[in-house]
């Protein structure tokens, strides 16, 4: 099937930037190329039709991905330019494993980005609309879809990336893609509620907006290092949850 021409661009944008980093040997490969392949099936699931707006999404993917793409490049010479949970993400330790740093670029990149990346492309006449809202809305949850039926898949390719499982790891693995899965699910309604708070400061201003995004990014970063203390994260997602509200 034709793949989206916006989304074959930012695809090959992070396959470049993918070769680097493997040149580099730069952890933040293991999320970058579990992003890559769920943008690529993203633009598989463009292409058979399973949005209502295709359009939409396909405009909306770039933009998200455009979002951590520039972060990624902006590090490299300007790491304190980064919004912080960007900043915790990328300084994480080398020696973790991949999962864990594929964990926390997913958190920042869908509890800081993704409202930002709605609001850019949800105006607010498409606010004021119930009928586009609630279409905007439904396509959004359909990405939930996508990364729910690529967990597993992701799960093997991590561990071919140099994944450490123990004897435990293997055995609760169905266990933690249930999890992932609700993760996911809860991380995205708390997206959408904060896309609303976003668009209620925008209506009020620029310097409500600023004030509601740089709330939007303390709890991001909060989140992101509640993930790098050390103990086990299943525990504490399942108690604070994957994602962060912001009033």
């Amino acid at each position: 099937m034709p793949v989206h021409p916006l989304v074959a661009a930012v695809v090959a944008r992070m396959r470049r930037l993918l070769r680097r980093l493997e040149d580099d040997g730069d952890p933040a490969r293991y999320f970058l190329g579990t992003y890559l392949r769920t943008t690529e099936a993203v633009g598989e699931a463009l292409a058979a039709g399973r949005f209502e707006d295709p359009s939409w999404v396909a405009a909306w993917d770039v933009d998200f991905a455009g979002l951590y793409l520039d972060a990624l490049e902006t590090r490299r010479g300007a790491p304190a330019a980064v919004a912080a949970p960007w900043r915790l993400a990328f300084g994480a330790d080398p020696g973790l494993r991949p999962e864990a740093h594929v964990l926390l670029g997913m958190n920042a990149h869908i509890n800081y980005d993704l409202p930002q990346s709605l609001i850019a492309m949800i105006g607010p006449g498409d606010f004021a609309s119930p009928a586009v809202l609630d279409r905007r809305r439904r396509d959004h949850e359909r990405i939930d879809e996508v990364l729910a039926a690529r967990v597993g898949a992701e799960d093997v390719a991590l561990q071919r990336a140099g994944g450490r499982r123990t004897a435990v790891d293997r055995l609760l693995a169905p266990v933690n893609r249930t999890a992932s899965r609700v993760f996911l699910r809860e991380s995205r309604r708390k997206v959408w509620l904060n896309t609303a708070a976003l668009h209620r400061a925008r209506t009020e201003g620029a310097t409500a907006y600023a004030a509601r995004l740089a709330d939007l990014e303390a709890a991001s970063a909060n989140r992101v290092a509640d993930l790098l203390r050390p103990g086990p994260v299943l525990v504490r997602l399942a108690v604070h949850g994957f994602g962060v509200t912001v009033g």
